[in-house]
């Protein structure tokens, strides 16, 4: 166990701590292993699904529910889901009397035979995971999208020969509890603050985003933001240990001599051979914003330092609608774009949708407003907003902000078909409807992916 060995796991006293995906995930690979598995998880029993509590019962799991196991309960190995913070105490006192602490990513990258490509960063995760899983399968690459994405590593891991490639979303507390793990080709997109609570410092939060290359070697490839100043500083200058892979750089402001570059308003990778290829004009993209521009560089470099050839990156990106229900594009009729951003489900996420988009916006809002001040987004309605389409339980609470800043375009709706064809009606040529709430979809939806893809449905029906 100590030396990667996991073969022999037959046997071993394994504790899974934590019960959500990647923990149950964990649980069911160690036993199909013949390992002897006990979980513990902070609910209590009766606060546990029934299905799981018959799967871990008939195969007579011990389970240390809403209680944590004696001192006497000696574990060859404890694998901890991303939320369990490895400096709680019991967790700390089992690793000092030897038993060995690692999460999910670690094992699967253990037990699995794939290439690991492996994401991380504080924004633009799951974008990035998502487009570089598409152009994988678009060069028809034997290709599983994993990790913090929502599917757990170790569900697909087990199933993987050398041919296979693992596109991983990695979280700093994902990264927090690997010993040996070491993805082909690494990415830190960015660096801001977040997970403070856990990580204490940016110095902290930084080096557990750093493990993500801290065992690469002179084959592997790390690409990194060259524009986030306090990412290179963290990851770079105050890491004890220079990453030995080959250091890949993208950036949305400046050309470079490697990496993956606007040149204009090109995509543009230069390779090791100091040989420029262009991609596709940021026009060409589908998905919007500048931070979207970033993580299509970054996917771009990802992708061509995997082996992909340029032209099929090129078609992955043309093609690329975005991350559903995050300004995801949803058609175009008569001239006219729709764009589904339903997990805009607050003011300041609605924002973000208007600026990426920037101007002609037919903005189509409301829903369960959460006793949100609503004035900052009607006050960034300024020359990108035309018309205001509301519907949902607080549709009049926005129209009175709205009057109350002196925006007067707004149609009141009744419902979600009625606002996709008022919508349409309204708009000219060349401009762009919207669906980002800055509401919550619980007062007429189950959730807001489900109201995204009613969204959708409406905007298909308007083409029929």
């Amino acid at each position: 166990m100590d030396n990667m060995n996991i073969e022999n796991i037959k046997g071993k006293k394994v504790l899974v701590v934590g019960l959500g995906k990647s923990g149950i995930a964990a649980a069911k690979a160690l036993l199909s292993l013949g390992a002897m598995v006990s979980v513990q998880d902070s609910k209590k029993r009766e606060d546990i699904d029934g299905q799981l509590l018959n799967y871990l019962d008939s195969r007579k799991i011990k389970c240390f529910f809403g209680c944590l196991p004696g001192l006497e309960a000696d574990f060859d190995m404890m694998i901890l889901s991303p939320g369990v913070n490895p400096e709680l105490e019991f967790v700390r006192e089992a690793e000092a009397r030897g038993t060995e602490i690692v999460g999910e990513l670690e094992i699967a990258y253990r037990l699995g035979r794939g290439t690991f490509v492996a994401i991380t960063g504080t924004n633009g995760k799951t974008t990035t995971t998502t487009l570089v899983g598409e152009i994988f399968n678009k060069a028809k690459k034997k290709t599983h999208v994993v990790g913090n994405i929502g599917v757990a590593v170790i569900s697909e891991a087990l199933e993987t020969t050398e041919e296979d490639w693992l596109i991983t979303e990695t979280s700093s507390f994902q990264l927090q509890t690997t010993k040996y793990f070491k993805p082909f080709v690494s990415a830190i997109l960015n660096l801001t603050p977040d997970h403070l609570n856990r990580h204490h410092t940016m110095e902290e939060y930084g080096e557990s985003k750093a493990k993500i290359w801290q065992n690469q070697d002179g084959r592997g490839y790390l690409v990194l933001n060259a524009d986030d100043e306090v990412l290179n500083k963290l990851c770079l200058e105050n890491i004890r240990k220079k990453p030995e892979a080959k250091i890949i750089p993208f950036s949305g402001k400046k050309e470079l001599s490697l990496g993956a570059f606007l040149k204009g308003d090109m995509l543009t990778i230069k390779n090791e051979n100091g040989e420029e290829i262009s991609l596709c004009s940021k026009d060409e993209l589908k998905i919007l914003g500048k931070h979207n521009i970033e993580n299509a560089l970054a996917a771009a470099a990802i992708c061509y330092f995997s082996g992909i050839e340029a032209e099929v990156i090129r078609a992955g990106l043309l093609d690329f609608n975005g991350v559903e229900h995050r300004i995801e594009y949803a058609g175009e009729i008569d001239g006219i774009k729709f764009y589904n951003d339903s997990k805009g489900t607050n003011v300041d996420a609605a924002i973000v949708a208007i600026n990426a988009i920037e101007k002609d916006i037919l903005l189509i809002a409301g829903g369960d407003g959460k006793e949100q001040d609503f004035s900052p987004l009607i006050k960034n309605f300024k020359g990108k907003v035309k018309k205001l389409i509301l519907l949902g339980r607080d549709k009049n609470i926005l129209k009175d902000c709205a009057e109350a800043e002196g925006f007067m375009d707004f149609v009141l709706c009744k419902d979600m078909d009625e606002c996709v064809k008022v919508a349409y009606e309204l708009a000219e040529k060349g401009d762009n409807v919207l669906l980002s709430p800055a509401c919550a979809s619980w007062d007429m939806y189950e959730n807001f992916e489900q109201r995204g893809r009613h969204f959708k449905d409406c905007v298909n029906r308007l083409g029929m």
